[in-house]
């Protein structure tokens, strides 16, 4: 059974930071690319950040230089690390896998994250 479970979000403060895990199990990760997408109330998705099987990494221009993604092999594991988090940044923040070859896709459940004084 294939399961994109993510976990870390919350409540933040402008400025603050949050680290953002997806833990993955059921399907081989090591050949999937990872990508962070994010929904804020009345958008379309984006995509946030993505990390392919090779370690290369890509962002949106609105988070680059604040946000840094992450995989561990070994624990087939994704993160997403957000600093200097502004109120924008508010969304729920998906975990997505995307098959390397056929381009077959998973999704997590989202985690909301919410930065507000």
């Amino acid at each position: 059974q294939v399961q994109l479970v993510e976990s870390g979000g919350g409540l933040v403060q402008p400025g603050g930071s949050l680290r953002l895990s997806c833990a993955a199990s059921g399907f081989t990760f090591t050949s999937y690319h990872m990508n962070w997408y994010r929904q804020a109330p009345g958008k379309e998705r984006e995509l946030v950040a993505t990390i392919t099987t090779g370690g290369s990494t890509n962002y949106a221009d609105s988070v680059k230089g604040r946000f840094t993604i992450s995989r561990d092999n070994a624990k087939n594991t994704v993160y997403l690390q957000m600093n200097s988090l502004k109120p924008e940044d508010t969304a729920v923040y998906y975990c997505n896998a995307r098959q390397r070859l056929t381009a077959y896709t998973y999704w997590g459940q989202g985690t909301q994250v919410t930065v507000s004084s």
